[in-house]
């Protein structure tokens, strides 16, 4: 017997339809996006034709030429060095000050840790509490790192200290709020039957949220650590030290050469952090 046995002709074949059957949808979807976007386009003056300008584009060739031949005098590559991993410490000093406060306030925000919710409603002071936190959590990853390193420049002074202060205190609003979230997304079951049955805090993360999300923060806390490694150079630029001051220095100077060498040390330092955590999120996961 044929495939199509026992099964009427117009059911075991139908013709395509000529055009896409929801292409009214598609078509309002980018017309609703169009409205949408237009007026951000406008507020922010996008308008990328005048990168293609006769002008633009000559100004840009200039720009670049002026990036050739790259710099490496003996020298030049031994400071470049230096500042790379002076960057490298200060995302990583910046990323472990931030994981030492994230912790803590998790603990106390987190509402699956919290001993008066066990009676199905939490106390009017737990509840203070803990807005008061995640508040406070709010505030510090509001600011960005790049204004909480000009303030530190000014408090600790020109060098990496200010970087890693500023990285601490960002970090650990981010840190502390996702940590939360993970948290409070897991099963509290075994985590409230350890408080109910006289475990503590400390003691119920450990034994009740931690072994089941122990996987996803392990990944988050890598990804950051590598975010951290990038907004380090950046925090450079305003005299937080490491490779961003240097690259500063250079632009300057209009030492194009010495600009290119530092851009491909710090490409070639984002990819090895890339792959790091990568592994590291592989032999977590």
């Amino acid at each position: 017997m044929g495939a199509g046995a026992g099964v009427p002709a117009a059911i075991a074949w139908r013709r395509p339809p000529d055009r896409d059957p929801a292409w009214r949808a598609r078509l309002g979807v980018a017309l609703a996006a169009l409205v949408v976007l237009w007026p951000l386009a406008v507020a922010t003056e996008f308008r990328p034709w005048t990168l293609f300008d006769e002008r633009a584009l000559a100004v840009s060739g200039q720009f670049l030429a002026s990036f050739w031949p790259p710099a490496h005098a003996s020298d030049f590559l031994g400071l470049v060095a230096r500042e790379a991993w002076r960057t490298v410490a200060m995302a990583t000093a910046g990323m472990t000050l931030g994981f030492v406060a994230a912790v803590p306030l998790t603990l106390l925000s987190t509402r699956a840790l919290s001993l008066s919710a066990l009676a199905g409603r939490m106390a009017p002071e737990a509840v203070v509490a803990r807005a008061a936190l995640r508040a406070l959590l709010v505030v510090l990853r509001s600011v960005p790192e790049l204004v909480w390193a000009l303030v530190f420049v000014r408090v600790v002074g020109l060098g990496p200290a200010a970087g890693v202060f500023a990285i601490a205190l960002t970090y650990a609003g981010m840190l502390g709020k996702v940590y939360a979230e993970i948290l409070e997304s897991g099963d509290a079951q075994v985590t409230q039957a350890l408080l109910r049955n006289g475990c503590g805090r400390l003691q119920a993360f450990v034994y009740g949220l931690l072994p089941q999300n122990a996987a996803e923060l392990a990944s988050y806390t890598v990804y950051r650590w590598e975010c951290a490694i990038r907004s380090s150079v950046v925090l450079g630029f305003v005299g937080a030290g490491g490779l961003g001051q240097q690259m500063d220095a250079s632009m300057k100077m209009l030492a194009g050469g010495e600009v290119l060498t530092m851009l491909a040390v710090f490409v070639a330092l984002v990819a090895l952090a890339d792959r790091v955590s990568a592994g590291l999120r592989r032999a977590l996961g």
